[in-house]
């Protein structure tokens, strides 16, 4: 009875601080946080192997609290435990209850939804855009499983967030993988922001859906520590032993446990001040003396260490040369042809660096066999590190950040198209630091036949918004990569690997022209010129530098002399490319295969900011596309064919 004395004690103290911080801020959702007090208690004062003063340390059992807006029970437990905090890991400090009356300052570290990059290195991703942090927790156990490390993964679901269609990828995810080292736990307070869950989120639907995805869930009261122990104990036994089937936690809880005051429906985001603040607190003050009569003097908690991180090599070889791969690879007959698809000189890449960096891990939707990522897998070397995330592209994103956040260089590939399924996913990983690397295959109009539902085609554009800002390193939010030949694919797979941060590629369907060779340097933030002229410059990316080559040459044929960019990386060298435009009297034409945003947008910004005089035409797809029999169909069906590009540049002239 005294240890149960003891976690109610502790709960309700933490109780208690998270009204008062949510209080003093404003702002938040103690609610929430008071129908997790038992059991934030459990596993960050008992259960959890980790350590306060190294809590991102590699071997430590992780906390992902999916449910992100609760996050103030968690820094109310750091803040007694003396978290180290801050953004520099060489001069952190101990988290103070003190620290407590900022939280949601500017200056603060405790932000109002979890992130790792604003100084508290106890998280491992951004959280708090519902639905997210399951996903999350499958990266760091795959990391961990690939590290042979014993970690124990925890994560915190809301039931209302429970609705969100990720949370199904997820576990569908777990099951596939059989990581039995995450432990999904649903709290099941009954409520969400404007009103009760749906019956299909009920404790009672919820067991049972997780029962029918194969795990074996426990039932309990969320606020009796007993049960919340012999649960959590149930989870590591079967994890350390391999049992047959994954746990699943399903606890039922009351928003605003221990003040009736501010229970039910209108408390969420909404935290009492004044009277009623001290009326919810003297509420607390009766729990406490109802459930701690058995507590003793010398009761408390004792947080087992984490294992010690054992030494291990980890290869981080540079890749080689795209000719030497494909020969050792035997396929130099492709080298002869003289033109090889970028999405297929993406997967060489990908096997080459597998077999040289211990890092990379490679991660696909159902569509390998496209992308070309299945080389990866295919060979024994990458073979354990890729993983098949099926059709589920969010699922797949939040995996990928997870690994990240393991030290791990994820490689996310699908169709440019199903990019878009995971927007949100991906700006998440870019507000937690991830070092992820997404691929677009099958970007663009080039794809022909298969028609615009298979088409990325508004994806430049969205990932620019990230090329306009800096992450938390000072560096773009991300890089967008649109390689023109298989060269430039492959070398630039090697870039994205070696750089720490998040980055974009889009591949072609088609197979392309050789333009470059394994002598030139490819750099984020990079151009080629292909030609020098001094008429009218015309800068494209992908697909559209073979159509642009082919109008500079009839341009030239018409005494126009222009000068032709492979603006392949965004963002770019502005002065470079403003340099290259005047030296063509302000005179420039941006051709892309996709939706306007994107290159065109870009110069654009690029020569309003520098004052100089110029004339712009932007091409771009102006309208929904259709399938076409060819590439070459499709192109000159939207406008941006050579002949249009050349007609676009003799009327930007006047001639």
């Amino acid at each position: 009875m005294s240890f149960e004395a003891a976690v109610h004690a502790q709960a309700i103290e933490l109780d208690r601080m998270t009204l008062e911080m949510c209080a003093a801020a404003g702002s938040g959702h103690p609610t929430s946080c008071q129908s997790l007090g038992h059991i934030i208690t459990m596993l960050m004062f008992h259960t959890m192997r980790w350590s306060p003063d190294y809590p991102n340390y590699p071997t430590s059992d992780r906390l992902v609290l999916s449910e992100g807006h609760a996050v103030p029970i968690i820094y109310a437990a750091a803040a007694k435990l003396g978290v180290m905090v801050g953004k520099d890991p060489e001069n952190r400090r101990k988290l103070t209850v003190a620290d407590l009356k900022n939280f949601r300052d500017l200056s603060s570290e405790l932000e109002g939804h979890p992130n790792p990059m604003e100084g508290f290195p106890f998280f491992d991703a951004a959280t708090g855009s519902l639905g997210q942090g399951l996903s999350v927790a499958a990266g760091l156990a795959e990391a961990a499983r690939l590290d042979g490390i014993d970690k124990r993964i925890y994560c915190i679901i809301g039931d209302g967030e429970s609705r969100e269609g990720q949370i199904a990828e997820a576990l569908d995810y777990l099951i596939d993988r059989k990581l039995k080292t995450v432990l999904p736990i649903f709290n099941c307070n009954e409520f969400g922001q404007a009103d009760r869950v749906s019956g299909q989120q009920s404790a009672d639907v919820l067991t049972a859906k997780l029962q029918a995805y194969g795990f074996e869930v426990k039932a309990i009261d969320g606020h009796n520590p007993a049960q919340i122990k012999t649960a959590f104990d149930a989870f590591n036994q079967a994890a350390g032993d391999g049992g047959k089937k994954p746990i699943a936690i399903v606890a039922r809880t009351i928003k605003g446990w221990g003040c009736p005051s501010i229970q039910g429906n209108g408390w969420h985001g909404k935290p009492p001040t004044g009277d009623a603040l001290k009326r919810a607190i003297a509420e607390l003050d009766e729990r406490r003396v109802e459930t701690t009569s058995a507590l003793a003097s010398g009761d408390g908690f004792t947080i087992d260490p984490p294992a010690e991180m054992a030494q291990r090599e980890v290869r981080q070889g540079e890749l080689p040369l795209m000719s030497e791969t494909m020969k050792k690879m035997d396929m130099e007959s492709l080298l002869h042809a003289g033109n090889l698809a970028t999405r297929r000189a993406y997967g060489i890449a990908l096997r080459a660096l597998g077999q040289v960096n211990d890092r990379i891990v490679v991660l696909d939707a159902d569509v390998s066999n496209s992308t070309f990522a299945e080389m990866f897998r295919k060979d024994p070397a990458g073979a354990a590190r890729f993983m098949e995330c099926k059709i589920g592209e969010q699922n797949m994103v939040s995996v990928g950040a997870g690994l990240a956040a393991a030290g791990k260089v994820p490689f996310c590939s699908t169709f440019a198209k199903f990019i878009t399924r995971a927007y949100d996913q991906i700006e998440m990983a870019i507000n937690s630091g991830a070092n992820i690397k997404l691929i677009g295959s099958h970007a663009g109009i080039s794809l022909g036949a298969d028609g615009p539902s298979q088409m990325g085609l508004p994806d430049v554009a969205w990932f620019r918004a990230f090329t306009t800002m800096k992450d938390h390193r000072g560096n773009p939010g991300c890089y967008i990569l649109q390689p023109a030949d298989a060269y430039a694919a492959y070398a630039l797979t090697g870039v994205m690997a070696e750089y720490e941060g998040a980055c974009y590629m889009r591949t072609l369907r088609p197979e392309t022209e050789f333009i470059y060779s394994d002598d030139v340097v490819f750099n984020l933030g990079g151009f080629e010129v292909l030609n020098e002229g001094r008429d009218v410059a015309i800068v494209a990316a992908g697909y559209m530098v073979h159509e642009a080559n082919k109008a500079v040459e009839m341009l030239d044929k018409a005494g126009v002399s222009a000068s032709l960019v492979d603006l392949y990386s965004l963002p770019f060298d502005t002065e470079g490319v403003l340099d290259i435009i005047g030296a063509n009297n302000g005179n420039v034409i941006s051709v892309e295969d996709n939706y306007g945003g994107g290159i065109g947008s870009a110069i654009s910004d690029a020569l309003t900011e520098s004052g100089d005089a110029f004339r712009l035409k932007q091409m771009h797809v102006a309208r929904i596309p259709k399938s076409a029999r060819t590439p070459d169909e499709l192109v000159k069906a939207c406008g941006l064919s050579a002949e249009h590009i050349k007609k676009a540049a003799m009327e930007l002239l006047g001639v």
